[in-house]
């Protein structure tokens, strides 16, 4: 995105056709506003950058079908041209910005004097050039697209159209790059000429004298005697009229393209000076992104006095951002300059006829009719909120430890902000600069900076930057383009009926999703998914999963392609396969497992009432934030969100049957994101590394340092990362699984756990305890030939009898000195020990797991104590 400079944020609004509310589409839904069709293909124009032309920022859709667009803007226009420039100049760049629309097959039709603006060094910027492609060559909307005295004659001979018009059975051709060409010439034209021509008469008699041309040789001199400036267009020099007679030749076949037009001779006196766009590298791709950075010979005038504009520096959409939570407000700027106008409803009445023929009410109203009027957004209010920032905070040291706190002169201020909940962070002015620019920076050294990227994340992630944040998160690296580009998007496949049944279902009440842009983008990911996972298969939710990807990378399939694509082995390991029963099975019954051990209370209601809960229904604005931290969890961090849900709805699960529950998930309550957030990092923490072991989870290379840097206290990798040793647990078959009520836990886990309490209390720090109690429910003579320090006997026999019923409940009462610790059971018989876990879980004690492999396990390690003979 290109900085803001000199430029200034401008605003025009229009309203798209209503469509009749009774009218479905062919598959049964109703039809997609024609407002929701223009805002998905907006969102392609905001990748078109170029000098010449002024970026687009935003669409945002009001009520009535109403849109606002936001843009870069620039007060002057092409008429307001200063004497150092010539026509040539202007018309080179108009040519070279309509070239590079052409190559991203665009073409403006909109071309007038006020929309080619100029910066304040006199280069062309080109406005609205991309009205002709939002509104479908506007078909979406009930105004022409572009000025009767500016059209190319052939779009004249067209006439209008609208695909309500019954007169018409087909729509015409959309207009191509010649048109502009056209229009360009008359702009030139009057440059040259001094005047405005064809201003002043009636539209049908332009439009007639437009089309006469065409019997005319010379159409620059006769143009020039019917406005009276033929000695005027004498004078030019020869190269300037040959160019005129090039741009308004008649006989589309016979004038020249832009492209075609800037190689001609007539610009070979200043094409010298321009020198061609290089569209810069992207974060993924091949090339080096600083392959042609080149610093100046004086480094210092890198250095800008104290006084200089830092935040014009910044991006056009990071600006724009910042203006919006600074409190910008688009309807109420165009309300104040009355380009918006509200009208009471009696006055908005439709025409009715009696019948005498005697008629009432409103004609048509020209509101609805396109505007052309910019409006400047102030950005003085934004100013004002960030006039504190110093300038430091613009260009933070990286390797600094304080790099990530706000450097300001209100710093006391922000450093608080950092404490305040999420969402008012969001929308803090100063603290999303700061964190904005940091970001920014580590991401373009980007995978270099990636453990920068990974440790700013877990203080939170920019809502500007989600998307390129995730990728680094999720490790994407290389030229992610060449490899989307490589797959077979277009053949059909019999997976095609399934994700065209999905996708007009998958988050409809999200604007852009739901757009036929956004359902095109869709089908192609999912298709690119599935091609190039040939062993795994498409199952309905993929597309829900693939949602927030596509959502952040709109403009850039191959990165929400390549983000899912990583996501999936990590999370979803084996997901997909064609017979996924057993992967799901596996899960369902570790998650089972883990509402045990963290509320017993609960997970004995549920299995009660046989409900299973699904948690996995969010809109987005709600995923954002909880996949903020679960990409920086592992593989098992999804079962601690969904308790953390759970725990969120607890009162109304335990007080409710199941047919209660399946109505309270179908229509799933408000949760606090924030909450579960913080609720499933402390559950994490808490749930021993190999508590969450699935043998069906992807195998990955050992981790490094905890996920959540020091909040984590022992879970702070996932236990798949670890690599496999006589002390690990072992794989379970899933029958024997299911019988468990408890998690099972490693005998490696058990040894970290139990660290401390190893140390012995002199190399123990006074405040730190145990995390953990052991267990060990083997008879007495066995408990004292060897045992974990620290652990307590509570034999099998003396709770339960010979057949495994229970005789008396003294463990419950016993451990009730050990609460919040988590609880190992050890035993001799793995039997024995899930009888007795499930005991505790039933009477409500939480936090209980079952050593793996059972005592045997641990006695070659020599960790084991016999208790000294008393004398």
């Amino acid at each position: 995105m290109k900085p803001l400079r000199d430029a200034e944020l401008g605003a025009f609004t229009f309203f798209a056709s209503s469509l009749p509310h009774d009218v479905c589409g062919s598959n049964g839904l109703p039809l997609t506003p024609n407002s929701i069709k223009i805002l998905g293909r907006f969102q392609i124009l905001k990748t078109v950058t170029h000098p010449r032309l002024c970026q687009y920022v935003d669409i945002t859709r009001g009520k009535h079908e109403r849109l606002i667009v936001v843009a870069e803007h620039y007060s002057r226009n092409v008429g307001d041209f200063r004497q150092g420039q010539t026509v040539l100049q202007i018309a080179y760049e108009v040519l070279e910005a309509l070239q590079f629309m052409n190559k991203h097959g665009l073409v403006h039709r909109a071309l007038s004097p006020n929309n080619v603006l100029m910066d304040c060094k006199g280069n062309v910027k080109l406005a609205k050039f991309g009205l002709y492609h939002m509104t479908d060559h506007g078909a979406d909307v009930d105004f022409p697209i572009g000025h009767p005295s500016y059209l190319a004659p052939e779009v004249i001979a067209l006439g209008s159209f609208h695909p309500t018009d019954p007169s018409h059975d087909e729509a015409p051709k959309p207009s191509g790059p010649k048109t502009d060409v056209w229009s360009l010439g008359i702009i030139l034209f009057e440059l040259c000429a001094g005047r405005r021509i064809l201003q002043n008469i009636e539209i049908s008699e332009k439009l007639k004298f437009i089309l006469t041309l065409g019997c005319m040789d010379d159409i620059v001199t006769v143009l020039a005697e019917e406005h009276g400036c033929l000695e005027v267009i004498k004078e030019l020099p020869e190269n300037v009229v040959e160019l005129l007679r090039k741009c308004l030749t008649f006989l589309p076949s016979k004038r020249p393209t832009p492209a075609e037009l800037l190689g001609d001779p007539v610009f070979d006196g200043i094409s010298c000076h321009y020198t061609p766009f290089q569209k810069p590298v992207s974060l993924f791709s091949s090339s080096l992104r600083c392959a042609h950075l080149e610093l100046p010979d004086d480094i210092s005038e890198l250095c800008k006095d104290d006084d200089d504009d830092y935040l014009s520096e910044r991006g056009i959409d990071e600006v724009y951002h910042l203006w919006c939570l600074a409190g910008g407000d688009l309807e109420k700027e165009l309300t104040n300059k009355e380009i918006i106008q509200s009208k009471p409803p009696v006055c908005t009445l439709p025409k009715f006829v009696l019948e005498d023929g005697e008629w009432f009410g409103q004609g048509r109203d020209r509101s609805f009719l396109l505007d052309d009027t910019t409006v400047t957004l102030s950005l003085c209010q934004l100013r004002n909120r960030l006039k504190d920032v110093a300038g430091e905070a613009y260009y933070p040291l990286l390797e600094d430890e304080q790099a990530s706190l706000p450097q300001s002169n209100s710093s006391n201020e922000l450093s608080s902000t950092v404490t305040l909940p999420l969402i008012i962070r969001e929308r803090d002015t100063e603290y999303q600069l700061i964190r904005i620019i940091l970001f920014d920076r580590l991401l373009k050294g980007y995978p270099y900076k990636k453990n920068l990227v990974w440790k700013e994340a877990r203080l939170d992630i920019p809502p500007l930057v989600r998307g390129l944040a995730w990728a680094a998160l999720l490790g994407i690296e290389g030229d992610i383009q060449a490899k989307y580009d490589s797959i077979d998007k277009d053949t059909p496949i019999p997976t095609d009926r399934q994700i065209e049944v999905d996708i007009p279902r998958c988050h409809q009440y999200d604007e852009l999703l739901s757009s036929p842009q956004g359902h095109i983008k869709f089908r192609r990911v999912l298709k690119a998914w599935v091609v190039s996972h040939p062993d795994l298969v498409y199952w309905q939710g993929l597309d829900s999963l693939c949602a927030p990807f596509l959502y952040l990378n709109f403009n850039n399939e191959a990165l929400a392609y390549a983000c899912m694509s990583a996501f999936i082995p990590k999370y979803l390991y084996n997901f997909f396969l064609k017979d996924n029963s057993h992967v799901i099975q596996e899960y369902l019954t570790v998650f089972s497992q883990m509402i045990a051990f963290h509320d017993p209370e609960l997970s004995n209601h549920l299995n009660e009432i046989g409900f299973i809960p699904d948690v996995n229904v969010f809109p987005l604005h709600k995923i954002f934030h909880l996949w903020d931290t679960l990409l920086l969890g592992s593989s098992s961090f999804p079962f601690c969100i969904g308790v953390a849900i759970l725990q969120q709805l607890r009162d109304r699960l335990l007080a409710n049957g199941f047919n209660e529950c399946i109505l309270l998930f179908s229509d799933l309550p408000e949760i606090d994101i924030e909450r579960c957030v913080r609720e499933s990092i402390n559950l994490f923490c808490w749930t021993p590394k190999s508590a969450t072991y699935r043998q069906y989870a992807q195998p990955m290379k050992a981790g490094g340092e905890g996920i959540f840097g020091k909040t984590a206290t022992y879970s702070s990798s996932d236990y798949q990362d670890m690599p496999k040793t006589d002390l690990s647990r072992e794989p379970l078959a899933l029958c024997d699984l299911k019988a468990e009520v408890s998690p099972r836990i490693s005998a490696e886990d058990l040894i970290d756990l139990c660290e401390l309490s190893l140390a012995g209390p002199s190399k123990r720090h006074k405040s730190s305890k145990p995390k953990i109690v052991a267990v060990d429910i083997r008879n007495v003579e066995d408990f004292g030939r060897g045992h974990i320090s620290g652990s307590i006997n509570i034999p099998f026999n003396s709770v339960f009898g010979p057949d495994g019923e229970l005789v008396q409940c003294p463990a419950a009462g016993v451990l009730q000195n050990y609460k919040g610790r988590v609880i190992v059971i050890i035993s001799h018989a793995i039997k024995s020990a899930a009888l007795f876990s499930a005991h505790l879980v039933k009477v409500n004690v939480s936090r209980v797991c079952i050593l793996d492999g059972g005592i045997s396990k641990l006695k070659p390690t020599g960790l084991l104590t016999v208790p000294s003979p008393q004398i």
